[in-house]
C-alpha cells in the first residue's frame, strides 16, 4: 500500500478507536443517585474486562511473540510490582502533601497509565497492519474496536468509582485513548519492525491490569454484603470475561 494511503487509513482507524473512549457519554447525564446505584456494576464489569483482557488477550499475545519461556511471565510479574510501587508512591504523596482537596484513589492514575500504554500498542499494531495491506489493516481495526467497546465502558466506571466526576472521567479517558494516534504514527514512521519492540509492553500492561482488578477493584466489591447485589456483581464480572472471550471467537 502507498505510504500516503497507509497514513490516511491508519489515522482514520485510530481516530475511530479513540472515539470509543466516549462511550461514557451514555452515563454522563444520568442523575447522581442512579449512577451511584449502577457504579459497582460497572466496576464489576471492569473487573471481568481487565482480567479477561489480561489472561485472554495480552498474555497469550505476549507468549505468541516471545515464546513459552520465562520472559513473558517475568515481565507480567514486573508489571504487577511496578503498579504496586506506583500505588505506594501515589498513596505516600497524597498522605504527605497537605491539601484540603479530596484526592482520587491512586488506582485512577494507574488505570490511566495502563490504558495509555495499551492504546499506544493498539495504534502501533493498526499502523503496521495497514503497511502490509488494506485488508489486514481493516481486519485489525475491527478486532481492536470489538475489544475496546467493553474495555472503555469498564474504564469509565473505574475512573468514576475512584473519585473522578463523570465529566472528568470522560475527558481523561479520551485523552489516554489519543495515545493510539501516537502509536499509529510511530509504526508508519519507523516501519513494521517497530511493533516487535512494543510487544514487550503487553505482559507489563497485563500485570498492571491484574494488579488493579485484584488489589483495588475486587476489595471494593466485597464491601457490598447484600446477597442479590453480590450475585449481580458476579454476573457482571462474568459478563466482562464473557465478552472478552466472545471477541476471541469472533477473531
Amino acid at each position: 500500500m502507498p505510504i500516503a494511503e497507509a497514513w490516511l487509513y491508519t489515522m482514520a482507524s485510530v481516530t475511530l478507536v479513540s472515539a470509543l473512549s466516549l462511550t461514557g457519554l451514555f452515563f454522563l447525564y444520568m442523575d447522581e443517585e442512579r449512577l451511584r446505584r449502577i457504579l459497582l456494576l460497572l466496576v464489576s464489569f471492569a473487573v471481568g474486562g481487565l482480567f479477561g483482557d489480561a489472561f485472554l488477550h495480552l498474555l497469550p499475545e505476549a507468549f505468541a511473540r516471545m515464546g513459552t519461556g520465562p520472559k513473558a511471565p517475568l515481565l507480567a510479574l514486573a508489571g504487577i510490582f511496578m503498579f504496586f510501587i506506583l500505588e505506594k508512591f501515589l498513596s505516600w504523596r497524597h498522605c504527605h502533601v497537605p491539601t484540603s482537596e479530596k484526592h482520587p484513589h491512586p488506582m485512577v492514575f494507574m488505570n490511566l497509565i495502563g490504558d495509555a500504554v495499551h492504546n499506544f500498542i493498539d495504534g502501533a499494531v493498526i499502523g503496521a497492519s495497514f503497511l502490509i495491506s488494506p485488508h489486514m489493516g481493516l481486519a485489525t481495526t475491527l478486532a481492536v474496536v470489538l475489544h475496546e467497546i467493553p474495555h472503555e465502558i469498564g474504564d469509565y466506571g473505574v475512573l468514576v468509582h475512584g473519585g473522578f466526576t463523570p465529566k472528568k472521567a470522560l475527558v481523561f479517558n479520551f485523552l489516554t485513548a489519543l495515545t493510539a494516534l501516537a502509536g499509529g504514527a510511530a509504526s508508519l514512521l519507523v516501519g513494521t519492525h517497530f511493533v516487535s519492540y512494543t510487544y514487550a509492553a503487553l505482559p507489563l500492561t497485563a500485570g498492571g491490569f491484574i494488579y488493579i482488578a485484584g488489589s483495588d477493584l475486587v476489595p471494593a466489591l466485597h464491601e457490598e454484603c447484600d446477597t442479590v447485589k453480590s450475585l449481580l456483581q458476579l454476573f457482571f464480572i462474568l459478563l466482562g470475561v464473557g465478552l472478552m472471550s466472545l471477541i476471541l471467537l469472533l477473531g
